[in-house]
């Protein structure tokens, strides 16, 4: 072993924590990118320095292509060890995170993925031939699986292999960066996975680190085979184009397998820890589901054994996994011990907090937030969650005192602008809305959600009824990069209600209801503009409709000034 990185598991997130310039930073370790890169937003808190790249350079993925740029950070600390002059690409979308730990890191030599046990390890190999069995950990004899992967002509290479779906050859990249595995529309075209076939559903949309959304399926599967080891009868995410790959071999793969990957022998080896491959979703109340995709896969022999954590580090981060496997009550457990260890560790207690609040208990969610409050009164995170648990045990609670801390703690062009935004939408504080969707708009030009963040800003203004003119603009921009969205066209249906333009307004209704039928402001809006062209029958129609679906919309949107 060279270097260990403690990897936490954020839902199917792998977290490494580093440090920028001596400040915290969090990077999703991400094997399928070819270097490590920061997000916009990110580069502008920590005050890097931006640099071009060589003209022509652009980064290529599910969303779309991006032109990056360059930063180099002084000083960037990760496994404890101070690295000087690091050098990151800077572009694209916000990561969840402040950015991406890529192969230039994972990739200098063999690793070793081990996220239920919350580890990335970076090994070296001396000496072993095309024979030797690198699943060090299983025992001598135990069951593992072995998958030659593609020779890579230069570092950092990705890790590429040829996996069988449904019988069919298809070229995978392993991605740790990719939480769910997914294949591309056009493969899976190529036996019979299409959008129209039986059992398929819609599954939204995807994005990478361009500026668009690849609308997804998820349908059936029969059969996939990855080196020795074959899941049967499995559902997997489909869509989009990948290019040069057919599949993304995702975190839940990973979750579910302890991998090393040996560079100079060009292989892949791996166990299966037990649980669910491709489809690690937790039941509506909670509890998770107990069967497995994967049970045609072999158990290794000892792979459920696993030594107990001896610190609050090693607890956190086995709860963090279990949780992401759905293993709630274990890793409450988990996070409660750690708690005991370290009792004033924010991380813990943040964790704790997400877990109480997926296991829908709010109130516990609340108490660990104050306590993180306590130890730092200006934790961004802490202040909008502890508004959104409140919200939660009472629509009506006055949130404003947590989401004014948020928005005056954090930095002008931090992403968490988009969720304080949005929260001070949904509290009916418009002005402040439209304030935080600016500094957001402003920061983070090429990101996928800015057509969502200038929707938001139109329909807060609609809302209010105020710069109905700049409420268009937005409007009208992201229906350009997103047309013919219901929730796009709901809002400029609003914001042409409440300028007069009645027939605008319909037409703009009725496309959204052809995609949405139950958008009640849609029936509502629509209702009100037909009869004021006269429509009397064909607008109350409406409004009985709009008023079945949410009882108390007449009287809410009354307020806002918005009647018959």
């Amino acid at each position: 072993m060279i270097v260990p990185l403690p990897v936490t598991m954020s839902g199917l997130r792998p977290l490494v924590h580093a440090k920028i310039n001596g400040h915290e930073a969090v990077f999703v370790a991400d094997s399928g990118a070819w270097f490590s890169m920061i997000s916009p937003g990110s580069a502008a808190e920590y005050e890097l320095a931006l640099e071009p790249v060589p003209i022509g350079f652009r980064l290529q993925g599910v969303g779309g292509a991006v032109v990056p740029r360059l930063t180099t950070v002084k000083t960037f600390t990760i496994a404890g060890v101070p690295l000087p002059k690091v050098q990151f690409l800077v572009g694209g979308s916000e990561f969840g995170s402040v950015g991406l730990l890529g192969q230039n890191f994972l990739g200098l030599e063999d690793a070793e993925f081990d996220l239920a046990h919350g580890m990335i390890r970076l090994m070296r190999e001396h000496g072993c031939t095309s024979k030797a069995n690198l699943a060090y950990w299983a025992p001598a004899g135990g069951i593992y699986s072995e998958l030659s992967t593609e020779g890579q002509a230069a570092k950092p290479g990705h890790i590429f292999a040829s996996v069988y779906v449904n019988g069919v050859k298809l070229r995978a990249m392993f991605d740790t960066g990719a939480s769910t595995s997914f294949i591309s529309r056009a493969a899976a075209g190529r036996f019979g996975l299409k959008p129209d076939a039986p059992g398929v559903t819609p599954a939204g949309g995807s994005s990478g680190i361009g500026r668009h959304f690849v609308q997804t399926w998820i349908g059936p599967i029969q059969s996939v085979k990855i080196g020795d080891e074959e899941v049967r009868n499995t559902r997997i995410r489909f869509g989009g184009d990948l290019q040069d790959i057919d599949m993304l071999i995702g975190a839940d793969f990973f979750l579910s397998h302890h991998v090393y990957w040996a560079q100079k022998l060009d292989k892949l080896f791996f166990t299966f820890n037990g649980g669910r491959v491709f489809d690690l979703r937790d039941l509506d109340d909670g509890q998770t589901d107990a069967s497995s995709d994967a049970g045609h896969a072999p158990v290794a022999a000892g792979a459920d054994a696993e030594a107990v954590p001896t610190d609050a580090d090693g607890f956190s981060r086995r709860g963090g996994a279990r949780a992401s496997r759905g293993e709630l009550k274990e890793a409450l457990a988990d996070f409660d011990q750690a708690i005991k260890l370290a009792p004033d560790t924010i991380d813990y207690l943040r964790q704790r907090a997400q877990l109480h609040a997926q296991m829908r208990q709010p109130l516990r969610a609340v108490e660990d937030l104050e306590r993180i409050l306590k130890i730092k009164p200006d934790d961004v995170d802490a202040h909008l969650m502890r508004a959104a648990m409140r919200q939660r045990l009472d629509h009506d609670a006055d949130v404003g005192s947590d989401l004014d801390a948020a928005a005056a703690a954090a930095a002008p062009s931090s992403d968490r602008r988009f969720a304080i935004a949005a929260a001070y939408q949904e509290a009916g504080n418009y002005p402040r809305a439209i304030a935080q969707f600016d500094l957001w708009i402003a920061a983070h030009r090429d990101d996928v959600r800015r057509p969502i963040a200038l929707n938001g800003r139109c329909w807060a203004r609609a809302l209010s009824g105020t710069g109905l003119d700049l409420a268009l603009k937005d409007c009208n921009a992201a229906l350009s990069a997103m047309p013919r969205n219901p929730s796009f066209l709901d809002s400029r249906g609003l914001v042409r209600l409440r300028s007069g333009q009645y027939a605008q307004a319909i037409a703009d209704y009725d496309q959204a209801l052809a995609a949405n039928g139950k958008i009640a402001w849609s029936l509502y809006g629509r209702g009100i503009a037909k009869l004021r062209l006269g429509q009397k029958e064909a607008g109350e129609a409406d409004l009985a409709k709009a008023k079945a679906l949410e009882l108390d919309l007449p009287d809410r949107a009354k307020k806002l000034g918005v009647a018959p």
